[in-house]
């Protein structure tokens, strides 16, 4: 008899277990169909959230006020004004790779969805947004064979919980030049002032031109002395390390100087570097602040028109930056025989644990820049499983966007501050802590680990316009300052989704392809 039972109540189990499952995939089914999101407000708040990122004298319009001037001796030990930049994430340290890439996409953005910035009222926010990097970057390029890449120690910055404003830890900046080479870095670097070249042509031609200057001398230092620059600057291996090397920031810096100056040039090293610096040989399923492949091969597939090909004679190297771009963007629609990029349950794409939405934001953004290429050329994207409209591609992006938003199993905003529910603990020093507005007293490097940190309750300051690392694989989400996979942001998860939310915010109001329901879980 207990036996039976024991059986009656397993099949009971599984039968209560399968019609949860159908309800739950019932569910994630429909919430995009039930949810609308305001679009102009969420890129309002991403562009506030650089404002927050902050590093250095703060100006007479910040908006965000809880923080402070920080960092006002940066680069005084080495003689030189290295104050200014971006804090990369919850810590208190500047990083010169992620912080290029962070304004690069963030001027790719302005680039290709200015106008919609524009109607939402956000261009000159994003436009100094953009400044306060190239200036910061200006200021670190101290020579042509010189540019200061770290100011900072991770390490010792990891053993404080302080705001940037009472930070005691080691503010050592890290160069590579001529002996101590970062290909990489150099290359990421140039590519960011030649995007945001492209932005401030009309509006500050003569900084615009000073920004092309610092761009061509990188390039040319990158491209003459390489090498890896966690190589030249080791403390930066367990933070940044170059995995996938220089080359494709070589690649990615010519073709942004090549769309800045027009130079032949610029694109003929990335044609003739195609193939040897891997841009027509690497297939590549993720794009971010380490990987450029995808975007670069994008890009070039954009540039590259049925004139250039003539002219230049290399029909060949086109098709196959085009073949390694659609590679990519099929990964992303799951249209691939091979190589699918993972998804959650619920239609999320899903690279890694560790702050899984840098990939999807910079997914969404490259999704959204190809649909409308190929709305714009009258053409399909070209996957293994069958041509897709750029329609239903934009769609897909949208899905990532809307999930973001809170068409999640979670109805959670991952982007801090939109919406009703949103992450109260992400991990983030400054706003885990009273403001130095409220509380102008020293908190020393301990004395935030012993209080502050712990603390269950919400953070005091609402780092608004964060995009967190998000959920798991299974759409779970721990809302804990000490869960940082998950809870802690990064300036350049945000920077790709200013993009799209530029482009959804410009057509949210238009009938057509907008107005479609969709699945994001199909």
């Amino acid at each position: 008899m207990e036996e039976k039972r024991r059986c009656f109540s397993l099949s009971r189990n599984k039968f209560l277990q399968h019609w949860c499952v159908i309800l739950f995939i019932s569910s994630l089914a429909i919430l995009p169909l039930t949810q609308s999101f305001n679009y102009g407000k969420a890129l309002s708040k991403s562009l506030l959230y650089f404002e927050s990122q902050r590093s250095g004298r703060l100006p007479y319009n910040q908006r965000v006020t809880w923080r402070h001037h920080s960092g006002l001796t940066d680069g005084l030990e080495q003689g030189v004004d290295l104050v200014g930049g971006y804090y990369d994430a919850g810590d208190n340290v500047k990083f010169g790779l992620p912080m290029a890439f962070t304004i690069t996409m963030l001027s790719w953005g302005v680039i290709e969805y200015g106008d919609e910035i524009s109607s939402a009222g956000e261009y000159t926010h994003a436009l100094e947004a953009i400044k306060w990097g190239t200036d910061y970057f200006i200021k670190a390029h101290t020579h042509p064979n010189v540019l200061w890449v770290e100011v900072g120690d991770g390490d010792t910055d990891h053993y404080c919980w302080q705001r940037p404003e009472d930070m005691t830890t080691s503010r050592q900046a890290y160069k590579v030049d001529e002996k101590n080479p970062g290909s990489d870095v150099a290359g990421e670097t140039a590519a960011a002032m030649a995007a945001a070249s492209i932005v401030f042509r009309k509006t500050n031609p003569h900084y615009s031109h000073l920004l092309l200057q610092h761009a061509e001398q990188l390039f040319e230092f990158g491209d003459k002395f390489r090498g890896k620059y966690d190589e030249s600057v080791r403390v930066v291996k367990g933070y940044y390390p170059s995995v996938s090397g220089f080359k494709d920031e070589l690649l990615w810096a010519a073709l942004w100087l090549y769309k800045a100056t027009d130079k032949e040039d610029y694109l003929s090293y990335a044609l003739e570097k195609a193939n040897e610096f891997g841009g027509i040989t690497w297939a590549i399923t993720e794009f971010s602040w380490d990987v450029k492949f995808p975007a670069l091969q994008i890009i070039a597939s954009m540039l590259l028109t049925e004139e250039n090909q003539r002219e230049m004679g290399f029909k060949l190297v086109f098709e196959q930056y085009r073949s390694k771009a659609e590679y990519y963007l099929c990964a992303c629609l799951n249209k691939n025989n091979g190589s699918n990029v993972n998804r959650t349950p619920a239609g999320l794409l899903y690279i890694r644990q560790w702050n899984n939405m840098q990939y999807v934001s910079n997914a969404a953004f490259l999704l959204t820049v190809y649909s409308d290429y190929l709305r714009a050329s009258n053409q399909r994207l070209r996957c293994d499983r069958g041509k897709v409209g750029p329609e239903d591609v934009f769609l897909f992006a949208r899905s990532q966007a809307d999930y973001i938003l809170g068409a999640n199993p979670m109805g959670m905003s991952y982007l801090v501050g939109y919406g009703s529910r949103y992450p109260q603990r992400m991990h983030h020093r400054g706003a885990s802590i009273e403001s130095y507005r409220e509380n102008k007293g020293f908190i020393g490097c301990t004395q935030g680990y012993d209080y502050w940190y712990p603390r269950n309750d919400p953070n005091p300051n609402v780092v608004v316009g964060a995009l967190v690392g998000g959920p798991d694989h299974m759409d779970r989400f721990s809302d804990d300052r000490k869960n940082f996979m998950q809870t802690e942001a990064c300036t350049y998860n945000t920077a790709s989704l200013v993009g799209v939310l530029a482009k959804l915010h410009g057509v949210e109001e238009e009938d057509g392809y907008l107005n479609t329901p969709l699945l994001a879980s199909s």
